[in-house]
């Protein structure tokens, strides 16, 4: 028996949260020790030319939500007390500061390097977090960041029901490491004598650990108090996924259903249509090289083979040359000086989220997907999907240009609503390349996914922070190509991501350039032939993700799943050479099987819950199973 169950936290871990709020007392102890010990006041402030502001009363709201230990909901309202006027050029509030010579942060926010969302910090470190657009085609994120020592964690974060255009800047100086809320005004705000400006409402959290609990406990307020939604996810989203993307874009219906006897001989379940089979973006109709009919004979080869088809689709791109482009200008974002918000990755223009044409129009594209080609999902991709910029279209009918940006969960809302009253079953994925994913986006999806990842630490951690945020959602851990080495089964496994591969065989396309890191190799079917099975019978995914050991500071890097009656330990480091590990979460009084579910022999040994150590020696990871 695994202590967790005793402690009836098995269920589902959300209920872990109704037992913190009954110690709320014990955890506000601890927060404010550790706020004392850092020596943090939040500092609200008007900043003008780079100054501090004088002659402004700093008027502050705050409540503490009951049920939420630790979190205090707070608006700062700032008057011009003196006699002159006086020109605004930003707002900074509900300042925090970690003070530490080690400290790891957590800041998802998106531009084009696709940064790591949790690192260390060093002396000069700086990083704006602007939750607007950042580069052409990035921006958005998550609206919190969060800095933590070994002993004090502390979060700042955007209150609002939508997301808002702030910034959520980190910086680091003489080991204090400061986050606060900051809005810059493009132009000066003019606050009369009299006059008061208010922030947006936002939240300072107190507690210990690492990002997982403050981001859960965010999350969770955000359905309490603005009815946000986590989704959950149909059971097909937890099957293991081949996607044809290995074939590029110059890809056959042939070369595909020729695939299709492999992808059923190594268990995967779905198949991932990818780009290419569009005449461009924007016109979505099959090409010449698939034909009228080749969708159709795709999705009845893959339906016939036993298996599910889903299908990749770039919505909100529109290529210039595109005959949606050229013939229906009123689906176009527009810039503020009338010219078109680029799309560099495609080459193409954005539409804009909100216009009712272009809702009109992406319904029209869902049922010739799902109905007339009879496909079981989407693959929606592209790094532009995270965020957009402010809309000037007359034919958008916007009160604000903002309402764009705000508004842009509404698009895939629409999606969701059309595809599941076609297909209650249907699993819509959502693949902002790189982004760090749009909080406001997740209610509308049903299955996360590592989004590009670079390395292999990318998918585990992109796992924890959706663990944290949507429990009951699938993660899909993309193709294991994009891994460390490009045969990084274990982390996708042990973290309870979905496996998959976009492997060729038994050849490549001949116009493809990535040729040799996609081809069924002997060695890399060796592998899936071991790592398929595991996955889908030990189905991980599906398991509690539990936060036992800290991201940042524990080392190994450890992951723990909970699953039918066992623990699902996962361990990370370059080389580990026997150093003692303790297995947290277990019961004392018993006896544990600890067993080396992955490894070519597996072995099996016990381990004491009154002593629940263990001193592996291992090469990249050590995954057990303990009962």
């Amino acid at each position: 028996m695994i202590f967790y169950e005793k402690q009836k936290l098995n269920e589902r871990f959300p209920r872990i949260f109704a037992i913190l709020a009954d110690m709320r007392h014990i955890f506000l102890l601890a927060a404010a020790l550790a706020v004392a010990a850092c020596g943090q006041v939040p500092a609200d402030r008007l900043l003008g030319g780079g100054k501090t502001l004088e002659n402004i009363e700093v008027n502050v709201e705050e409540f503490f939500p009951e049920g939420f230990p630790g979190l205090t909901v707070r608006t700062v309202a700032f008057v011009n007390t003196g006699s002159a006027p006086v020109e605004v050029s930003a707002i900074e509030t509900s300042a925090i500061e970690v003070k530490g010579s080690k400290v790891w942060t957590f800041q998802p926010s998106s531009t084009a390097e696709r940064k790591d969302w949790a690192f260390p910090v060093k002396n000069g470190f700086y990083q704006r977090n602007y939750l607007g657009m950042n580069d052409s085609d990035y921006g958005g994120g998550i609206p919190m960041v969060c800095i933590w020592t070994p002993s004090a964690n502390l979060s700042v974060g955007v209150a609002e029901p939508c997301l808002k255009l702030v910034s959520m800047p980190v910086s680091r100086k003489c080991n204090r490491t400061r986050a606060a809320i900051r809005q810059d005004f493009e132009e000066p705000v003019v606050l009369a004598p009299g006059d008061t400006l208010r922030s947006v409402r936002q939240f300072v959290l107190e507690g210990e650990g690492d990002f997982f609990v403050p981001l859960r406990t965010f999350a969770s307020w955000m359905k309490v108090e603005y009815g946000y939604s986590a989704p959950i996810s149909p059971e097909a989203a937890y099957e293991s996924v081949w996607c044809a993307w290995g074939y590029e874009r110059q890809f056959t219906v042939d070369e595909v259903i020729g695939t299709l006897p492999k992808v059923v001989e190594l268990g995967f379940k779905w198949v991932d249509v990818d780009d290419g089979f569009q005449i461009c973006e924007g016109d979505w109709e099959a090409n010449p090289r698939i034909g009228p009919d080749g969708m159709r004979r795709l999705t009845d080869a893959i339906h016939a083979a036993g298996l599910k088809a889903k299908l990749w689709w770039c919505p909100l791109a529109a290529d210039p040359e595109s005959s949606l482009a050229q013939n229906h200008p009123e689906l176009l974002l527009l810039q503020a000086d009338g010219s078109h918000e680029d799309i560099s990755w495609w080459d193409s223009w954005y539409l804009s989220p909100v216009n009712p044409y272009t809702k009109t129009y992406t319904a029209s594209l869902v049922d010739m997907f799902l109905k007339d080609w009879n496909f079981d999902g989407f693959k929606m991709d592209g790094q532009h999907l995270n965020m957009c910029a402010p809309d000037y279209n007359p034919a958008s009918g916007l009160a604000r240009p903002e309402e764009a940006c705000e508004r842009l969960p509404e698009y895939f809302a629409a999606i969701k609503d059309r595809a599941l009253a076609i297909n209650p079953e249907a699993v819509l994925q959502l693949c902002p390349c790189g982004d760090a994913f749009n909080f406001f986006n997740t209610p509308y999806i049903n299955q996360a996914v590592a989004s590009d990842p670079t390395s292999s630490a990318q998918i585990r951690m992109k796992r924890r922070a959706f663990a944290a945020m949507c429990p009951d959602l699938a993660y899909y851990a993309d193709h294991v190509e994009l891994s460390d080495g490009g045969l990084d089964f274990a982390s996708q496994v042990g973290v309870g991501g979905v496996i998959g591969s976009k492997f060729t065989w038994p050849e490549p396309n001949p116009y493809a350039t990535e040729n040799g890191g996609s081809l069924l190799t002997e060695e890399k079917e060796e592998l899936l032939r071991k790592w398929v099975p595991i996955y889908n019978e030990k189905m991980l995914s599906k398991g509690d993700y539990l936060p036992l050991y800290d991201y940042g500071f524990d080392k190994p890097e450890a992951h723990v799943i909970w699953k039918d009656g066992a623990m699902y330990y996962a361990f990370y480091a370059p080389e580990w050479k026997g150093k003692a590990i303790e297995l947290r979460g277990l019961e004392p009084g018993r006896t544990y099987t600890v067993t080396e579910y992955t490894a070519d022999e597996p072995r099996s040994y016990e381990v004491s819950g009154d002593d629940p150590v263990i001193r592996p020696e291992f090469k990249g990871n050590y995954l057990i199973e303990v009962k």
